[in-house]
């Protein structure tokens, strides 16, 4: 069963694969597609959909487990920071993994906030204690403070993409 994607230029719905390689984490496939429209040129990702995971709330509903809504959270907490998506994308694939690993169908919020958080320090460290603001609910800023103090007294991981010059 072949489903055409909307072009993003024209909105037009007939395409034509011109490539189709396995993502770098080997859980999608990017396809790169041109529009018989307009020629545009637009790239899609194909993924395994996980409707078997539910994600058990703080306050006990269960809902199914949503990727874009684990990438959002993370997009928010890297708002205007200098963090790819591919980057996210990477982190977000991560997360789920570990997720699946742990063989539970309901997982509680309690056990994906910290696996969030682990790759947002490695990432960004801004962007780690706003996700963690949210996720632990700070209440006023001495909580902010305690977090970056804990932040600072933790080993940095090397950042591999830029090496510092100037310690």
């Amino acid at each position: 069963m072949c489903f055409d994607m909307r072009c993003i230029k024209c909105g037009h719905n007939s395409d034509k694969v011109i490539d189709s390689r396995e993502s770098k984490d080997g859980y999608s496939i990017r396809r790169r597609r041109e529009c018989l429209n307009c020629g545009h040129r637009f790239t899609t990702y194909e993924q395994i959909e996980r409707n078997d995971l539910h994600v058990i709330k703080r306050n006990g509903t269960r809902e199914p487990f949503h990727r874009q809504k684990l990438l959002g959270g993370m997009l928010k907490a890297c708002e205007k920071r200098p963090v790819s998506l591919e980057q996210l994308e990477s982190a977000t694939d991560e997360v789920i993994s570990l997720l699946q690993a742990e063989g539970l169908r309901e997982i509680p919020t309690s056990a994906i906030g910290p696996k969030v958080m682990a790759r947002l320090q490695q990432i960004d460290p801004v962007a780690y204690v706003r996700y963690a603001s949210v996720y632990r609910q700070f209440a006023d800023v001495g909580e902010f403070l305690d977090e970056i103090r804990l932040l600072n007294d933790r080993p940095q991981a090397m950042d591999t993409v830029q090496p510092d010059f100037f310690r």
